[in-house]
């Protein structure tokens, strides 16, 4: 699972290209969006392609899309669950 935590913050930083943010810095359990990490409505667009791009999970609508983006330790979480083996 930490791994896939580091997988995830590597991939968040990287392909949103986030300035200033080490993999580091992210807590797990922070949120990702607002006070958090900072992501806007279209980051999470982009992380719902992403995810599927880089795992083969889709995020099927919001609600699903707000539980697997409260954090890096939940999105790594709902990454595990749903990945194809």
């Amino acid at each position: 699972m930490e791994k896939l935590k580091e997988e995830l913050k590597e991939i968040i930083i990287r392909d949103l290209k986030i300035q200033g943010v080490d993999p580091a810095d992210i807590d797990d359990d922070a949120p990702l969006f607002e006070e958090g990490l900072g992501l806007d409505s279209l980051d999470a667009v982009e992380l719902v392609v992403l995810i599927q791009k880089h795992f083969g999970v889709q995020i099927e609508d919001m609600e699903e899309g707000r539980e697997a983006f409260a954090s890096i330790n939940a999105l790594a979480r709902y990454v595990s669950e749903r990945r194809p083996e």
